[in-house]
């Protein structure tokens, strides 16, 4: 998947390991990621929570015949964050027909829980053009 031009790229998530089963994801913590009082902004925690598990239901689905997209997310922030690298863990919860439920732990550099997150993605079949 090519993350130019998109949030995962400008909030600088790398994408460390990624199967059907797991995905593993890291964000700085830095002037991209931070609210206004210089810590870790909630939205950017919730951005990658969701960008985890929508990698994930991707790699569960055929791109070529269907999108995916988020339905739901919530999250509650644990702990607060200045710096270093937040690490996100994706685990599929349930793996339906048309949805996905993730549950998506975010981790600081001692594995402490900064954040817990649970996402529900959609899997939409592609409307096939008509030829004339």
């Amino acid at each position: 998947m090519d993350f130019t031009n998109t949030m995962i790229g400008a909030l600088g998530m790398e994408v460390i390991d990624a199967n059907e089963s797991v995905v593993k994801m890291t964000m700085p913590v830095d002037e991209r990621t931070k609210q206004p009082m210089g810590y870790l902004h909630g939205g950017a925690s919730v951005a990658l929570a969701e960008s985890a598990a929508s990698i994930g239901t991707a790699l569960n689905v055929d791109l070529d015949t269907h999108n995916v997209f988020g339905i739901e997310i919530n999250a509650n922030h644990l702990k607060s964050k200045r710096d270093g690298v937040v690490t996100a863990i994706a685990l599929p919860l349930h793996k339906g027909r048309t949805t996905m439920v993730w549950e998506i732990k975010l981790t600081d550099e001692e594995d402490e829980l900064i954040c817990i997150s649970r996402c529900t993605t959609g899997m939409i079949e592609k409307k096939l053009s008509k030829s004339k």
